[in-house]
């Protein structure tokens, strides 16, 4: 999907993006492409990762070095959990706050696996499917 009609958003807008704001119309075909290319989890997993980097600043606080690190561990953690908890029902809203039917995602990733589960459902048919020789 790497056509001139993929507008990518500046750096700014991309921090914005990630924690959840919308894009121009001009770049509603990258928020298609980023929640539905290849490497959507971890596109996905990044925009988390930058939600939760103010939490560092916990790191700054007073006393030993390895309470906070601990906290900040923990947080990152819980949040890494619940973010892929969610994470077709958060790429689905994406998409839908840039003008797509709820779906879409879903159904481009599935049309975009489609041939590759239909060799793997053939291989499978093939070795564990055999017919009664007659």
């Amino acid at each position: 999907m790497a056509d001139a009609r993929l507008i990518r958003p500046n750096p700014a807008q991309w921090i914005w993006y990630a924690f959840g704001g919308r894009l121009p119309q001009r770049c509603r075909e990258w928020v298609l492409h980023d929640v539905t290319c290849r490497t959507w989890v971890l596109r996905h997993l990044a925009r988390s990762l930058v939600q939760i980097s103010p939490g560092l600043l916990f790191l700054l606080l007073p006393g030993p070095l390895w309470i906070p690190a601990l906290a900040v561990l923990g947080g990152v953690i819980l949040a890494l959990w619940y973010s892929l908890s969610y994470l077709e029902h958060t790429s689905e809203y994406r998409l839908t706050k840039h003008g797509y039917p709820l779906g879409t995602g879903k159904a481009v990733r599935e049309e975009a696996q489609a041939a590759e589960r239909a060799e793997r459902a053939q291989r499978y048919a093939e070795l564990y499917r055999h017919q009664p020789e007659q």
